[in-house]
């Protein structure tokens, strides 16, 4: 174990847990050796801790940076919490970073503020430059006096140039758009904000409280002050997006080959990086390009006129021969359309080519393309000026860049082409999308450019699928380091190290109960029968809890069926789409006896603790598969296709997330050794009883065999038996106990 007595120095507490120490040892050991880690471990194992410890002492020794990232609040609150705690007891330098939507003092976009600060950083160079000439001309001035004929000529020229300087300066204090805050850390002495911020762990809301009262632009210091720190935590968006990146890593002054990444929760960075690796144009900014070509005179305005009316053309012919179910069916949630067909390319692709008229399309694609980046630049430019007042977007660069990627990105292996469409006041509009069904073109880079990489979660494993599925180490990144010329990793071995620590706390404080119910197979959620069936299981486990209740079904609608559906004397809280669950939350752990129905794949399964009273038992509904639409095929298609290989297709892309997400929200009760709770799964497809019957239906060696192990099966009459007997063992009825 490699420099054990040195990363135990920044262990802010007496005494790391066994577990823990041994794997910060094999996180030291990896890091020294270039490789990845993927590291497992349960509630209770301090996965925080013993990634960042010793990451924060080899780059300590190494002079590299520790970039901590998550995709859940909570997770970046506790990695305050932790920092905190470290640097009472050995002082880091750690900035937490968040993008600038949320920091903004005056709510302006991306373009806006870039060209505000061009603009403000010229004013200010102006300014500089003034200060200096009257300097200069002040000590000719002086020298002249004293008869020097030399400095008397001088200063006539320096005069000149600053009654030019003058007339430049005036202008952009009259005319052009300038960020005061900007200017003020700009011309400001910020030294005492410096020593503020890195005198503890500020928090972003804290940045910004100090920014808003001393006039100045918190996001633009937190960049300029995160250069060479120790620790930077942010969100996935600013290591997964590749623009982004590059720009994070250039104000944190590292290379990637210097930075560390560490990600919490990274079974959620396949989905997080499918999102950043895809692209999607909607027919209003089609118009909006259109609306942009009539006052262009430009000889490129008739190409980008052919190529943009043509592709709009295309678009609304595709949705509409796909609307079988007709246009009054549209709602305002994006509706997937089929446009797959057996020619090569699909309907939208092959109709843009039937409806183009022109030289070619790729020519004229070309020319869009210049005009696009022309105007961009002109818009800028207008902004920059104070020729207007806001920076207007360039819908003419944003419509051809992509068609310009649709029209070899969407026969591409991995990327599924894909039409939608909603409804608005205005009626119905199309959407062309190119969905990324394998995101590593985002991922592969990054865990190969940047030194090693821990990735921890509390459901990682089967680690072969997630190294697959990322691109994380193994022969395809030796072969791609190979290729490019160079090896980042040329001293260690690229494999990843991969470690598993299981459940900590006593195992006699927990039961997980699968109840052999008939699998709830979607095709029969609407059998009465089935209905009460899980109603009549779900009022046991209800009854027979001794507190709060959490169930977790496969959809809100399945959700909001039960709700309804149960009849308790427990007060019943439901988790809705689109509705901000946070204050639901509160009022279900605030109560003593409460049941809470929500989706598997909403924003309450994972990332959220329910400490103790907050929640006893938890139910899972059914084996909670995500919606098998044309989409999730073209996913499993795609996995198929890349791992030659039939079955990868289902459990890549459905079984081990979906697995992935039962076992996070069997994860919200028991958080502590002192705490005691109840897991249930209801389909018998949980079951080992079953397991051989059901052949490929069965999901119970998906999951770990040490949690495997836990699963007692019952019967379904015997479930409340099977709690009452646990919760009494705890002690924990106040009073007597339900009669069953």
């Amino acid at each position: 174990m490699a420099e054990t007595a040195s990363f135990l120095r920044y262990f802010p507490y007496e005494e790391p847990y066994e577990h823990q120490r041994d794997a910060m040892g094999r996180v030291s050991d990896a890091l020294a050796e270039g490789q990845d880690v993927l590291f497992e471990g349960a509630c209770g194992t301090g996965k925080t801790l013993a990634s960042l410890v010793p990451a924060l002492d080899y780059a300590d020794r190494e002079d590299k940076t520790v970039v901590i990232t998550t995709n859940v609040h909570q997770q970046t609150r506790q990695f305050i919490e932790e920092a905190r705690a470290i640097t009472r007891e050995h002082p880091i330098r750690t900035v937490v970073f968040r993008g600038k939507g949320s920091m903004c003092h005056i709510d302006v976009g991306y373009e806006e503020c870039q060209a505000l600060r061009d603009t403000t950083r010229e004013l200010v160079d102006q300014e500089q430059e003034l200060a200096e000439l009257e300097g200069r001309q002040a000590e000719l001035l002086d020298a002249a006096q004293a008869g020097n004929e030399e400095a008397a000529a001088a200063r006539s020229d320096v005069m000149d140039e600053l009654e030019a300087v003058e007339e430049g300066v005036e202008a952009l204090r009259e005319e052009a758009n300038v960020c005061e805050r900007f200017y003020a850390n700009l011309t400001e002495d910020t030294d005492d904000f410096y020593a503020w911020l890195t005198d503890d762990v500020r928090t972003p809301e804290e940045v910004y409280e100090y920014a808003e009262a001393a006039g100045y632009c918190g996001y633009e210091l937190l960049k300029e002050g995160m250069d060479g720190v120790d620790l930077v935590i942010c969100n996935y968006h600013h290591l997964l997006d590749p623009m982004v990146r590059e720009q994070f890593f250039r104000w944190i002054g590292r290379d990637p080959e210097d930075v560390i990444a560490v990600f919490d929760e990274a079974h959620n960075i396949e989905e997080a990086a499918r999102d950043h690796a895809s692209s999607e144009l909607a027919e209003t900014t089609l118009d909006g390009a259109l609306d942009e070509l009539e006052d262009v005179e430009d000889y490129r305005a008739e190409a980008a006129e052919r190529v943009i009316d043509a592709y709009r053309t295309a678009l609304r012919r595709t949705y509409d021969e796909a609307l079988s179910v007709g246009r009054d069916a549209v709602d305002d949630d994006w509706t997937d359309l089929t446009i797959e067909n057996e020619e090569g390319r699909d309907d939208l692709s092959l109709a843009f080519l039937d409806v183009y008229e022109g030289p070619g399309f790729r020519q004229d694609l070309e020319e869009a393309l210049d005009l696009g980046a022309a105007l961009d630049r002109r818009y800028q430019e207008q902004y920059k000026e104070g020729e207007t007042t806001s920076r207007k977007e360039c819908r003419v660069l944003q419509a051809t860049g992509f068609i310009d990627e649709w029209i070899d990105g969407s026969v591409a292996a991995g990327t599924y082409p894909v039409v939608s469409v909603r409804r608005d006041e205005s009626g119905v509009y199309g959407r062309a999308e190119l969905y990324a069904c394998i995101p590593r073109s985002v991922t592969e880079p990054l865990f190969e450019d940047v030194h090693a990489s821990v990735l921890m979660s509390a459901t990682l494993r089967p680690f072969g699928v997630l190294g697959d599925v990322l691109g994380v180490g193994g022969a395809e990144q030796r072969s791609a380091g190979r290729s490019s010329g160079r090896s980042p990793r040329e001293d260690g071995d690229d494999d990843p190290v991969s470690m598993a620590y299981g459940e900590q706390f006593p195992e006699s404080r927990r039961r997980t109960y699968a109840v052999d119910i008939p699998a709830l197979f979607a095709s029969q959620r609407d059998d009465p029968g089935v209905q009460e069936t899980v109603t009549e299981m779900l009022s046991s486990a209800v009854r027979f809890t001794p507190g709060n209740t959490l169930v977790f079904c496969p959809s809100y609608a399945e959700a909001e069926r039960y709700y309804h559906r149960l009849e308790t004397a427990a007060t019943p809280y439901l988790d809705r789409p689109g509705v901000r669950a946070q204050e639901l939350k509160e009022e279900f752990v605030a109560d003593d006896h409460g049941v809470l129905f929500t989706s598997l794949w909403g924003t309450l399964g994972e990332g959220v603790s329910y400490d103790g009273d907050d929640a006893r038992t938890v139910v899972v509904v059914g084996v909670p598969y995500p919606h098998l639409d044309d989409r999730m095929e073209a996913v499993e298609r795609a996995y198929a296709t890349a791992f030659d290989d039939e079955d990868a297709g289902w459990n890549y892309a459905v079984e081990v997330p979906t697995v992935r997400k039962t076992r996070q929200a069997l994860g919200r009760v028991v958080r502590s050794p002192d705490d005691f709770g109840v897991r249930v799964l209801l389909d018998e497809r949980y079951t080992a009883s079953n397991a051989a019957e059901l052949g490929d239906y069965s999901v119970r060696d998906t999951f770990p065999e040490e949690e495997r192990r836990e699963h007692i099966d019952v019967r379904p009459g015997k479930l409340k038996y099977a709690m009452l007997n646990f919760y009494a063992d705890m002690d924990a009825w106040d009073g007597d106990p339900p009669d069953p």
